[in-house]
């Protein structure tokens, strides 16, 4: 329940629920949840969306009762639900921001998850490994090591198939700047 209030908050911040958002939400309940039990959700979702929403009080009730990597996979969820209509606006990156400090999510893994949403540029792969375009060879290669122990699938394996699937997907785009950034430095 929980979760359905940060995304109602979400997709309230700038002013506007969007089909993209509803439609992206829709999927990700149906992933997780099932048909019948998303339906259930939806119409949880349209009440909440009318409300004002404590999101202060929401993380602080979620972290209290989730590991980490579990927090860290919901944050991945909100981020995408930020992209999900092509931008993100301050509104939306202020709540994002707002989300993650309360959930205990800091400025550095909240950065890495956006930049897994970004078009790609030739700082992307430095912005998810969380390391300035000036680190060495061999501080490329102790960030990609913390990067995927703390993105590991593993990390979350008792959580179900999706969340494994999700954080898969994270721990791709982690191998992925890491393979960028070998190919652009000549590094073996």
């Amino acid at each position: 329940m929980s979760m359905v209030v940060l995304i109602a908050a979400l997709m309230k911040a700038d002013g506007t629920v969007t089909r993209s958002e509803l439609g992206n939400v829709k999927a990700f309940f149906t992933r997780q949840f099932g048909a019948v039990q998303t339906q259930q959700l939806l119409v949880v979702l349209r009440d909440v969306l009318k409300r004002d929403i404590p999101v202060h009080q929401v993380c602080l009730q979620i972290r209290q009762h989730m590991a980490h990597p579990v927090r860290l996979q919901l944050m991945h969820y909100l981020v995408g639900l930020a992209h999900a209509d092509g931008r993100v606006d301050r509104a939306e990156y202020d709540l994002l921001k707002r989300i993650a400090h309360d959930l205990g999510i800091n400025d550095k893994d909240l950065g890495s998850l956006s930049a897994m949403f970004r078009k790609s540029d030739p700082n992307t792969a430095y912005r998810i490994l969380e390391i300035p375009s000036t680190a060495t060879d061999d501080e490329v290669k102790k960030a990609y090591r913390r990067m995927a122990m703390k993105f590991h699938p593993d990390k979350v394996a008792q959580l179900g198939e999706d969340v494994q699937k999700a954080a898969s997907e994270k721990f791709k785009k982690v191998q992925e700047a890491y393979e960028t950034l070998q190919e652009q430095r000549g590094m073996n």
